[in-house]
């Protein structure tokens, strides 16, 4: 049995323009997420010791300050230091797979889809074993509504996907 579909040269699919955009945000968005890796890989410690020592002045901080940099932080903190490598491994594996999943979906393949959402429910899976559901709350949750508005419009844009 072929695997292909066979179209003639005027029936052959074209990329639509929403799958296009999506794509293309999902590169630049992944480029981010790697660089973004690494950095955080590099700096984690430093965060950590910054956060140490801004916790010796909250006395004399506002209140608000306070319910940000309360106790929560600083064990988020340790526990990102502890996970350093695998946060990075699930993090840079899950931008790797967005970015072929996305390529995949350029050539109209369904297969692509799959492999992206994988790619991008990795890293949020992982920072939820890792250092747990804490930093899904409060102003943090609002980054969360990016993948999740991504996953909506890359899944109206499946029917678009022929192979």
């Amino acid at each position: 049995m072929n695997d292909s579909i066979n179209f003639s040269e005027e029936e052959k699919p074209t990329l639509s323009s929403g799958l296009n955009v999506l794509t293309i945000l999902t590169f630049i968005g992944s480029g981010i997420a790697l660089i973004s890796a690494f950095w955080t890989y590099f700096t984690v410690e430093k965060s950590y010791d910054t956060i140490l020592k801004a916790q010796e002045n909250m006395a004399n901080a506002p209140a608000f300050v306070k319910s940000l940099m309360g106790p929560e932080m600083v064990e988020n903190a340790k526990k990102s230091v502890d996970n350093k490598l695998p946060i990075l491994i699930l993090t840079v594996v899950g931008a790797v797979l967005c970015i072929y999943g996305a390529l995949e979906m350029r050539k109209l393949k369904k297969q692509g889809f799959v492999l992206w959402l994988a790619g991008e429910l990795l890293p949020i899976a992982g920072i939820a074993i890792f250092l747990g559901f804490a930093l899904f709350q409060g102003f943090a949750a609002l980054f969360m509504l990016i993948p999740i508005a991504f996953i909506i419009l890359y899944a109206v844009q499946r029917k678009n996907l022929v192979y």
